[in-house]
């Protein structure tokens, strides 16, 4: 049970409403020198239980940051963000970490994966740090593995893997806790177009076997239109167009 400040009461789940991610009024500014760079301000928007929403826009238009803030990895400078009906903004640091840990899975451009392990010990790396004993750790991480196609390089060091399958191990890394919420940041950014191909296809795949509210960062508008719903930002604003429109 988290703790942000003020007494926490058991709610039913029948009470919950369906928008896991509900943003209101938010609002993010840099200080740069002695002037504010507003990145983006008053973005409203929720997101459904099981949906798999795309955030596009031009470079520098925010959606890093937009993701960050919804998960609890940086703080807005106005508005409310809740995700899985948790008040993001009134954590404290230490519930910030454990909300991130139990509940969102990251995937990010860059796959972080530390070389010098095998590819089983990295899925298992998240389980072994919420105390989970290492037996049980790398049998989960081998399940997973299997799950991404990458059994049979389980035992293969992280830097021995190709770019594809480093960014399949990352996803496996993501999923391994069983998070309901998995937030993705440019996760085929770096691949070339069929590897590319073959890691969105991985990720629509596993949000729709595993249940996933799924959040995806990309410049790829091919696999924006493949997504449920695509929030668009853009000088400042958040919009949402329709996938099939989208160009």
């Amino acid at each position: 049970m988290h703790h942000w400040g003020g007494p926490v009461h058991p709610i039913e789940q029948a009470d919950l409403p369906p928008e896991i991610v509900r943003v209101s009024g938010l609002k993010k500014v840099y200080k740069s020198g002695q002037t504010d760079l507003v990145l983006f301000e008053n973005l409203s928007f929720q997101v459904r239980k099981g949906e798999m929403l795309a955030i596009v826009g031009e470079s520098g238009a925010g959606k890093s940051s937009l993701l960050h803030i919804l998960g609890a990895l940086d703080r807005a400078s106005a508005g409310d963000v809740y995700c899985a009906h948790i008040p993001v903004a009134k954590l404290t640091d230490d519930a910030a970490a454990d909300f991130r840990n139990r509940t969102i899975g990251f995937v990010w451009q860059f796959h972080y994966l530390l070389p010098e392990f095998t590819a089983q010990e990295n899925v298992a790396m998240p389980l072994l740090m919420q105390g989970t004993a290492y037996r049980q750790a790398m049998e989960k991480a081998g399940e997973w593995l299997r799950e991404v196609g990458l059994e049979s390089r389980s035992h293969h060091r992280a830097g021995e893997l190709s770019g594809g399958e480093q960014q399949r191990v990352a996803l496996a890394r993501a999923l391994v806790t069983g998070p309901g919420i998995l937030m993705a940041d440019e996760p085929t950014g770096d691949l070339d177009n069929r590897t590319a191909e073959m890691v969105f296809a991985l990720v629509q795949r596993l949000h729709r076997e595993y249940r996933l509210t799924s959040l995806i960062v990309t410049h790829n508008l091919e696999f924006a239109r493949r997504c449920d719903r695509v929030l668009r930002l853009h000088h400042g604003m958040a919009e949402e167009v329709s996938p099939a429109a989208l160009n």
